[in-house]
């Protein structure tokens, strides 16, 4: 079997086989297979797609590729949450010191994540600005935490789906990552990996994530939960509003601050109410609570401040400092702040999201090139959101960078993400839809 024939059979339209995919993901992990032929494959999964029966055995391919966690040891339901990226989405660090406050004893978090990708942020990148904080646990490390603490996060293990990991940097590089069988095999070649029993899928839309309309993302959504629920799990999909920013902060540093914030009850209304709406989603799809119950649980966690207390357990658990726990300026700080003012009076009827992603980037906050490395002091204070009024000449965003040329160049990205009108733009949902075995509903 040769690699030239998979790579001229799938630019042709055709359907790989079980031996031709097992061949690829066992070929490019063991570096037998080039870069070059593999990101070749990959643009033609890109323009030629998957069927279903090819994007799962992707997955399982994938998924077999290195270790995969068993949870067996865990006394109780295991969890896992999953955003598909999104600019500003720091959801799962709220998420799991929530579950895990929320079922104590029962509900298990278990989370393997990644970095980031394109022009959104990764949960390591963010973790990793907590000094000290170690997302390389070893299996057993994990587990323990898991038991002792109710959650852990980890990133993504050389042993834990070894071509998910190289597949995923060669995509970030090769404009291949917004395609729905390569997202799906990876997403839930991890998750599947990851071993919990319970997954819910953050799957986002908008000009701020790869999915840009409802349909694509629902399609995206279908496929991992056939997927998942194939291989005898619980998951469910939610569509979510990725067409704005979530939150005010972007960037690593300024993210987990606002985390802290949201679990002090001070954090911005969006955060807040996603973070709530998965926290309860995914303890239902657990089978212990029902909706209302769960919803219950999840506010409670933050407003008595257990949530905020479990997050400093997880913290120091990993060897990070606690102390930014209560004092976020110990966090990385940037040295250099830009204030984008507004060049007319009126509202904000658009922000290209991904765009204000590009220039955190820019700034300093995440990956342009494969092996960029990342300023976790660098990103974005959003002081002006969709729908905010403004007057000339009014400070609507902050960038903070390091380096003088790249915040003159972040900056003038971030003003070219804006767009004005003389009247306030319609309310947008957070929510669209939700997506489980049993089909579509419509929020």
């Amino acid at each position: 079997m040769r690699m030239y024939d998979i790579i001229e059979k799938k630019r042709d339209g055709g359907a790989l086989s079980d031996a031709e995919i097992g061949f690829f993901v066992d070929g490019y992990t063991s570096g037998r297979i080039p870069d070059y032929q593999a990101s070749a494959l990959l643009m033609a999964i890109y323009l030629r797609g998957m069927t279903p029966e090819e994007t799962r055995l992707l997955t399982m391919h994938m998924m077999n590729s290195g270790d995969v966690m068993d949870l067996s040891s865990i006394p109780g339901a295991t969890v896992d949450k999953h955003s598909t990226g999104g600019v500003g989405d720091k959801t799962s660090l709220a998420v799991v010191p929530m579950l895990a406050a929320m079922d104590p004893g029962h509900t298990f978090v278990a989370k393997m994540t990644g970095r980031g990708l394109g022009h959104t942020g990764g949960t390591v990148d963010k973790l990793e600005s907590i000094p000290g904080f170690d997302t390389a646990l070893t299996d057993d490390a994990f587990l323990s935490c898991v038991r002792e603490h109710g959650a852990s996060i980890i990133g993504q293990t050389g042993n834990l789906v070894p071509a998910d990991k190289l597949i995923y940097a060669l995509r970030d590089v090769t404009a291949t990552v917004s395609c729905i069988p390569l997202i799906a095999s990876s997403i839930m070649s991890k998750k599947l990996a990851a071993g919990s029993g319970c997954i819910l899928l953050d799957v986002k839309v908008g000009s701020g994530a790869f999915m840009k309309t409802v349909p694509e993302a629902i399609e995206l959504a279908q496929a991992m939960v056939e997927i998942g629920e194939g291989m005898g799990r619980r998951v469910k999909a939610l569509i979510t509003n990725m067409d704005r920013p979530l939150g005010r902060n972007i960037g690593n540093a300024l993210e987990v601050a606002e985390v802290i914030e949201t679990l002090q009850r001070r954090g911005p209304a969006d955060l807040t109410h996603e973070a709530i709406m998965l926290a309860s989603d995914l303890l239902e799809l657990t089978g212990r609570f029902d909706h209302n119950e769960a919803e219950a649980r999840a506010r409670r966690v933050v407003e008595d401040g257990s949530a905020l207390a479990k997050l400093k357990e997880i913290v120091a658990a990993q060897g990070g400092d606690v102390r930014v726990i209560d004092d976020p300026s110990l966090l990385p700080q940037a040295s250099l702040h830009e204030t984008l003012c507004a060049p007319c009076t009126g509202f904000v009827a658009h922000i290209d999201t991904e765009r204000v992603g590009v220039a955190s980037a820019e700034l300093g906050g995440g990956r342009l090139t494969l092996n960029d490395e990342i300023d976790h002091s660098c990103g974005i204070t959003l002081l002006k959101n969709y729908g905010d009024p403004v007057e000339c000449g009014e400070p609507i965003a902050v960038a903070h960078a390091n380096d003088a040329s790249k915040l003159t160049c972040g900056l003038a990205t971030l003003a070219g993400a804006y767009t004005y009108g003389p009247k306030e733009p319609p309310v947008e949902p957070l929510l669209y839809a939700s997506v489980t075995a049993a089909g579509v509903a419509y929020a």
